[in-house]
């Protein structure tokens, strides 16, 4: 939708430019405003026949600019063919740009932007904006010079010192940026800075901008690399994996976004953030959903940080606000997890060259675009060796040669699989080598839910997430502790294994009975699929009237649900902590309420 509404603004502003004669050209404003702005040139795309350029205008001084006129060079050869958001017209080699109406005034410290397509190969000189130096201040004035690379001092588990030489100006220093991984973290008025709430046992990259008296932002200085102390790619010694699953297509119907993590209070109780999922087709790991995860615009109150996304800045949607939320969390990782359900059909074929399928998998995920977002990958293959969606025969072997392949390719990153929890006898657990592949592995997340569902439509009803078995279970094995126990018993450590919760519920209609076990009809209604229902609209719709094998269950009317309660969570992490487990983790963020409470249930129960 925005790329056919740029081509409609495209074909407008050409006709514009065609029909306007080169007489009607208005005067440059006066110098002194002129000392106030400056512009910057970017390609934003090539196709090797023409190219997309972009000018951004930005208002550096005190007081508000009415208008702007934007000119340059291009080279014999070198044309603009259309443009939007501002009208362009040539003489020569010199083109002019004058704001449209709607973009003449700018606030101070505000920019505009206006694009066009062009034809050459050609660079812009002699660029001018309101009769000075497109660089700002007044004509020869010159942005500040890059500082030197910072050097790290004191280091501790959560904080970093850093210092750095003095950039020059010919009008004087006025403060310096200090960035962490790309983004500002702080500002300082000399030549030093410490950065705090900071992750232990993380590498972060700190470059230094100087800013002189004339707000001119000079090149930034080289990158330092800074490991701070203690910890590793979990949440610290002694602590516990918190991790939830944030799914991409929630934006849509759901209108859950990354900003729900932090106005709900979860994004401070958490320690891990998978994102799903990306997909794995003919042997590579790509992309899922390119418009959620990259192109989504946000505005200002849906944004993280209260900055509104612009149609043409190079990273948009859920990776950036992701990055925003890091930024705000830095002890927060972010892993991409592949695969799932619906996409764990490509694993097999992509496993016939494990080497070339993790380097797919490491390039996307470290993709330059989006540098900083991921800490890791999770890989959520239902199932190797055996039969989810669709089936697999790859041998029991595949399981550890995809974790070894991909230990191999990511190093020190996460990397960590969501596996089975079938522990009955001849199950999924016992059809591949879990407990080779752990040695690879930072953690299994355990799916220890959906045991039981309306996809048997006459039931018997039975709880989807049962921590122990209990008389009447409809299958042995079927539980969260027979899972963790068959895991252990192949040798994956206890320090290795997290915890299921689904943040939801499974549930029949037509059932009379209200202890488990009762026939029903068919799957209950819900708002997005039959037999599942958010905790959040369960909570209020069918309160838990009773619990069994340490989770909750509920009757009413003809309805009968089966889900976890903050209370039942409890219960479950005091279980998760008996056992030596690394933690627990969540399917997913959107069924809890707005303020978190299934998420507070986690964290306080962890402690």
């Amino acid at each position: 939708m925005t790329y056919r509404r740029r081509l409609l603004r495209r074909a407008t502003t050409l006709l514009a430019v065609l029909a306007l004669p080169f007489a009607t050209l208005v005067a440059l404003a006066t110098p002194a405003q002129a000392a106030s702005a400056t512009a910057t040139y970017q390609k934003t795309q090539d196709w090797g026949s023409g190219f997309e350029g972009k000018w951004t205008i930005k208002n550096t001084g005190t007081t508000s600019i009415s208008s702007w006129t934007l000119t340059w060079s291009f080279p014999s050869g070198t044309s603009v063919t259309s443009a939007w958001d501002a009208d362009v017209t040539s003489a020569g080699t010199t083109w002019t740009a004058k704001n449209k109406g709607y973009n003449g005034t700018i606030a101070p410290g505000a920019s505009v932007s206006f694009g066009f397509n062009g034809t050459g190969s050609g660079s812009p000189s002699n660029c001018t904006v309101n009769g000075a130096s497109c660089e700002g201040g007044t004509p020869g004035d010159a942005p500040p010079s890059a500082p030197g690379t910072p050097t790290a001092g004191t280091i501790t588990d959560t904080t970093v010192a850093l210092s750095w030489t003095a950039a020059t100006d010919d009008k004087g220093i006025k403060n310096y940026d200090v960035l962490r991984n790309g983004t500002t973290v702080g500002t300082a008025t000399g030549t030093s800075f410490t950065d705090r709430n900071l992750t232990a046992g993380t590498t972060y990259s700190y470059t230094v901008k100087a800013r002189d008296t004339a707000d001119q932002v000079g090149p930034a200085s080289g990158a330092r690399e800074v490991k701070t102390t203690g910890g590793g790619g979990g949440p610290g010694p002694g602590g516990k994996v918190k991790l939830g699953y944030f799914t991409n297509w929630g934006v849509y119907g759901r209108n859950y976004h990354v900003k729900n993590l932090d106005t709900s209070g979860s994004a401070a109780k958490i320690t891990h953030i998978n994102y799903a999922f990306g997909n794995v087709q003919n042997g590579r790991c790509t992309m899922g959903d390119s418009y959620a995860d990259i192109d989504k615009a946000y505005t200002a109150d849906q944004s993280v940080d209260g900055v509104a996304d612009t149609w043409d800045q190079p990273l948009r949607g859920n990776f950036n606000q992701l990055k925003k939320l890091k930024a705000k969390y830095p002890h927060i990782k972010i892993l991409w997890s592949f695969g799932g359900w619906t996409w764990s059909g490509g694993f097999g074929q992509a496993m016939q060259n494990p080497a070339a399928f993790a380097q797919s998998c490491y390039d996307l995920v470290n993709d330059s675009r989006w540098a900083g977002v991921f800490d890791g990958i999770d890989l959520d293959w239902e199932y190797p060796n055996a039969c989810g969606l669709s089936c697999d025969t790859s041998g029991p072997a595949v399981m550890k040669n995809m974790m070894q392949a991909f230990r191999a390719k990511f190093g020190s990153k996460l990397v960590t699989a969501a596996i089975t929890a079938d522990g009955s006898s001849g199950g999924k657990i016992d059809a591949a080598d879990y407990g080779g592949a752990a040695q690879y592995a930072d953690w299994y997340n355990v799916m220890t839910y959906d045991f039981f569902g309306a996809w048997d439509a006459d039931g018997p009803t039975a709880p989807h997430s049962p921590l122990r078995s209990y008389d009447g279970i409809p299958q042995q094995g079927f539980n969260s502790d027979a899972a963790i126990q068959k895991l252990k018993g192949k040798g994956v450590p206890a320090s290795k294994l997290l915890l299921g919760i689904g943040f939801y519920g499974r549930g029949w209609t037509g059932v009379t009975q209200a202890a488990p076990g009762g026939s029903a009809s068919g799957p209950a209604p819900g708002t997005y699929e039959q037999g599942i229902e958010d905790y959040k609209v369960l909570k209020g719709r069918c309160p838990a009237t009773g619990t069994i094998a340490g989770t909750a269950y509920a009757h009413c009317g003809s309805q009968w649900w089966s889900y976890d309660t903050p209370a039942t969570i409890g219960g479950k992490m005091t279980y998760a902590k008996d056992q030596g487990l690394g933690g627990a983790f969540f399917w997913e963020f959107s069924g809890d309420t707005t303020n978190g409470e299934l998420v507070s249930a986690i964290n306080t129960g962890l402690g």
